[in-house]
């Protein structure tokens, strides 16, 4: 593989990662962000983000994080779009970052990689996995326009993504394990307002039922009574989040989910590498709190590298 030695790599295109990039590209740091997809993350396949702060009306998830991209490559941040992470070494002062495309040595890594749905893991959950199973409503709600949908969870997301589909579905049912949901303040409000919405409380999915596509769900009470068997054309799964830290297991220190472990200065257990945002232990899983980490890190990442060359600023 081809050799390449920078200050900085950043691994992650979300937030976090785009704002460490814009920080350290703007502080005149030779700096690489690595990215599995194309840049925005998480974020990109929101319909519209009303909590992050200097927008009074909401923006859309893909404007907002298209901006952070552009403002980042305004400053000269180099983005290797479908270069994924695949591995980290310790390698003293220089860091050794595997991607699909290449080796690099780098002076400081910003592990910013983000997390994805975890699975339900029930019958039909995979055989029907693109015909009536999703993971993204902004993806797919225009494909059950006027039908019946359910969504398995009761928190932001669940209930974001509820909303956004009941704007195409005839009728959306939210399937949580307790009996009210855990989406707090003017998300709950209109959830239980909107004359759309249906709800299975005290119920779990058991399987997914289909023939070519999603027909139905069977619903296990979680209080011990008979299953429940529900119609419907497609399934829209919330049930949690894994971080993507596959890649770096065994080289930092990860706490019992899987989560990055950091300091206060989002300093890993390997000197020189810090993680920023959702993979990071104890993130808020907010955008607002993303960029502050990718502020942080990229400022440590910088007295990193400079106190390496001798030209910190104290």
């Amino acid at each position: 593989m081809a050799e390449k030695a920078v200050d900085v790599v950043v691994a992650g295109g979300g937030p976090a990662g785009l704002t460490a990039g814009l920080y350290l590209a703007r502080a005149r740091m030779d700096v690489l962000l690595v990215e599995k997809q194309a840049p925005g993350g998480a974020p990109a396949l929101t319909e519209k983000i009303e909590n992050y702060p200097g927008f009074p009306e909401g923006i859309s998830g893909f404007e907002l994080v298209d901006r952070m991209r552009r403002q980042a490559e305004g400053f000269g941040l180099r983005i290797s779009s479908f270069n994924p992470l695949e591995g980290l070494e310790d390698g003293g002062d220089l860091k050794k970052v595997r991607t699909a495309e290449a080796e690099i040595a780098a002076r400081a890594v910003v592990l910013a990689m983000g997390m994805r749905p975890a699975k339900l893991g029930v019958p039909g959950e995979e055989e029907f996995h693109g015909r009536g199973v999703s993971y993204c409503a902004t993806c797919d709600a225009a494909f059950f326009k006027d039908g019946v949908v359910a969504v398995v969870g009761g928190g932001n997301s669940a209930v974001e993504e509820a909303l956004f589909l009941s704007r195409f579905a005839r009728k959306v049912i939210i399937v949580h394990r307790r009996d009210r949901l855990r989406a707090g303040g003017v998300l709950e409000e209109r959830a239980l307002s909107n004359p759309k919405m249906d709800f299975a409380w005290k119920k779990t999915v058991k399987e997914i039922r289909g023939e070519d596509r999603v027909t139905g769900l069977v619903l296990a009470d979680v209080e011990g009574g008979p299953d429940v068997e529900i119609e419907v054309d497609g399934v829209f799964l919330y049930v949690g989040n894994i971080p993507n830290t596959e890649e770096v297991r065994g080289t930092v220190e990860l706490d019992e989910r899987g989560f990055i472990k950091t300091d206060a200065d989002l300093r890993t257990s390997v000197p020189g590498v810090f993680a920023a945002g959702d993979v990071r232990s104890g993130a808020v899983w907010q955008v607002a709190a993303a960029v502050g980490d990718g502020v942080r890190a990229a400022l440590r990442a910088q007295f990193h590298v400079e106190n390496q060359k001798g030209t910190a600023y104290i």
